[in-house]
């Protein structure tokens, strides 16, 4: 394996155990399918978890359950980049409208979003309604901004509907939990267990 190969396969292990989305079999699998050209044997390679302690990431937890209460659909890891994040959102909004379930808008981040989180401290939140009213798009922007700034998130964002909600000096801190579902599937569930609660 020459060099260039040898860093790239070492970047996306450690960025997909930073992320805290994936197992290790997980992330063996990705690697197996990303290499699938290269003939790669990975089984000498140590794949972990993080030992991150989940601070900000439970912060933000705790935005997205709150929003549901107010019909806002909150998707950790949302697609790999905003066009699938946008495909994915409106996929889980046809179920949620399948199963009698009101939603008035969605947030979202996508895993090219915690690339950029891990690298920079920077995680942009997309936001909007999904009958792309811009009024409402707005009013569910500062909804989101609203839950994010309460939590103590240190927030950059002009209130324009063309630009995400940006938390700045975010330590990304995520830690695998196996017992835990994200994504589309993860935020359906999430959201139906609160709104039959209320």
């Amino acid at each position: 394996m020459n060099q260039d190969l040898v860093n790239e396969v070492n970047d996306l292990i450690d960025l997909l155990a930073k992320s805290g989305f994936f197992s290790s079999d997980e992330i063996l699998e990705i690697l197996e399918d990303q290499f699938i050209e290269e003939e790669i044997d990975f089984s000498g390679y140590d794949i972990s978890s993080n030992d991150f302690n989940n601070h900000n990431f439970s912060l933000l937890e705790e935005c997205f359950k709150g929003l549901a209460l107010k019909s806002i659909i909150g998707v950790h890891n949302c697609g790999y980049d905003f066009e699938e994040g946008v495909e994915d959102i409106f996929e889980l909004y046809v179920h949620l409208f399948n199963n009698k379930y009101a939603v008035e808008g969605f947030c979202f981040y996508t895993f090219e979003d915690v690339e950029d989180a891990i690298e920079s401290e920077v995680l942009r939140i997309t936001f909007g309604d999904f009958q792309r009213d811009e009024s409402k798009s707005l009013k569910i922007g500062k909804t989101v901004y609203g839950s994010l700034s309460g939590a103590g998130f240190d927030l950059n964002w002009n209130e324009s509907v063309n630009d995400p909600i940006k938390i700045v000096n975010f330590q990304w801190d995520k830690k695998y939990d196996e017992n835990k579902e994200y994504e589309i599937e993860g935020a359906y569930d999430l959201f139906v267990g609160v709104i039959d609660e209320k």
